[in-house]
């Protein structure tokens, strides 16, 4: 793990983003030169858009519509338009809070949490969740490119051989061993905008194809459940999916790391401009897939949209070939500041040479075995509500409020110190439930599902 500070004998010193921090004693290299997260600091505000899309747009979107199944009419309305609301408010306390230290970038989620909580405890406070979340969604996302590519073969060849789900994710686990070996952010910005666009691009194919296959006859938009007990936990489940769906605080302060920062322009301007953009995205993939998708087909809407809309077969097929393309992109979005930690952890703390052979061999190990895990549980939509609500609604719905008040330290029953709580109380209700129910999917789907089938 990476702290703020390290040290000569590889504990973390303070970084001093003036000078650079001091390099390896073996090769001379600037620390910062050489990890992924401050390697390079050119980007464009427009990174920040199509890099946040990116990585909240993504396996979500796909299954907002069966979360409203769960829900119903009124409640899923307000659960979506909120979260969309409180996630923005968020961010934007995120971004402010990057360089609120005149002189000092906070570049990574710990190192704001070592700020707000002190340097031992911040770390043992975020680091777990943000690893929760940045590797539980990589494994998601195995899934969700697999499953994406065995739809894509068997939509255009229908009468070739049956191949199993596990070979189509070992596939895409297979193009992360290359593309995971390049360096920085900076890097993936082509790949993240073609993701960006291939989000929005399968976002309007869903909505618009179940606009065109039009509403059910008999539609129905009562709850599915044959119980009570269904029916609660499949709401807890729902809400995970949409906690899911809203995610992407994780990456946000290593993006805005990527952005040029000067006395009198900082980078929370261009960050935060891109920022707006990208939820303008968000809310134009979101709102007409769930709502649109939802009316089309009621209650018997599955967790993958493209999975109920049948027609026309070659534009499904290509909107789940898209679906490929966009979770390429937001894997690597997502797997960025877990190799940061990686090789911080293994050049600072291990004293291993910075350099391709350790880039390599640590990056191949990582990407291994999310894919081993990818192929051995894909419960799709019951891994969206658990991790939904386990990890992401802590570091999306509330630690970034908890940080600004141990902070900023707003007056009692002000404005800023009532909507801090409120959001606060809302998302540990969040992440209670949806945990809950997506756990209980999770051991349901298990008990028919075969390892390695």
């Amino acid at each position: 793990m990476v702290s703020e500070n390290v040290a000569d004998d590889g504990s973390f010193a303070e970084q001093d983003h003036a000078n650079g921090t001091k390099g390896t004693k073996k090769t001379g290299i600037s620390n910062d030169d050489w990890l992924p997260i401050t390697s390079s600091r050119e980007a464009k505000w427009w990174y920040s858009t199509f890099h946040n899309v990116t990585a909240m747009v993504g396996a979500g979107v796909l299954g907002l519509p069966s979360a409203m199944a769960s829900l119903g009419w009124g409640p899923g309305v307000v659960v979506l338009v909120l979260s969309w609301v409180i996630t923005l408010y968020t961010l934007w306390q995120m971004v402010e809070m990057h360089e609120m230290v005149p002189g000092k970038r906070f570049d990574r989620y710990h190192e704001l949490g070592q700020q707000a909580f002190g340097e031992k405890l911040g770390l043992w406070i975020v680091v777990p969740q943000q690893l929760i979340v940045e590797v539980g969604v990589d494994i998601v996302y195995m899934v969700t490119g697999g499953k994406s590519l065995k739809r894509f073969h068997d939509l255009v060849c229908p009468n070739c051989k049956s191949i199993k789900r596990s070979y189509f994710i070992a596939i895409f686990g297979s193009v992360h061993l290359v593309l995971s070996q390049l360096p920085n952010f900076n890097s993936v910005a082509g790949i993240s905008l073609a993701a960006a666009v291939m989000s929005l691009s399968y976002s309007t194919i869903a909505w618009a194809a179940s606009a065109h296959e039009g509403q059910l006859p008999n539609v129905d938009y009562g709850i599915p459940s044959k119980s009570t007990k269904d029916v609660v936990f499949n709401v807890f489940n729902a809400l995970g999916g949409v906690a899911f769906a809203y995610a992407g605080h994780n990456v946000v302060l290593e993006i805005q790391a990527t952005i040029p920062s000067k006395p009198g322009k900082p980078s929370k301007i261009p960050m935060w401009r891109g920022v707006i953009f990208a939820y303008i995205v968000v809310a134009l993939c979101y709102f007409p897939v769930a709502l649109v998708g939802y009316w089309a087909f009621g209650n018997t809407v599955s967790d993958d949209i493209l999975d109920t809309v049948g027609k026309p077969k070659w534009l499904i097929a290509t909107a789940n070939m898209m679906v490929v393309v966009h979770v390429i992109g937001s894997y690597q979005i997502y797997a960025m500041p877990v190799f940061d930690m990686m090789e911080t952890v293994l050049v600072k703390k291990l004293h291993f040479t910075p350099g391709i052979p350790l880039r390599l061999v640590a990056r191949s190990t990582y990407v291994a075995l999310t894919c081993f895990v990818g192929i051995s549980l894909p419960f799709f939509g019951s891994l969206l509500g658990f991790f939904g609500g386990f990890a992401f609604a802590p570091t999306t719905y509330f630690l970034p409020c908890i940080m600004w008040l141990a902070i900023y330290k707003p007056k009692r029953f002000s404005l800023s110190w009532m909507t801090n709580w409120i959001c606060i109380i809302l998302g540990v209700l969040l992440m209670t439930v949806a945990s809950i129910g997506g756990l209980y999917s999770i051991i349901q789907s298990a008990k028919t599902y075969q390892f390695f089938s």
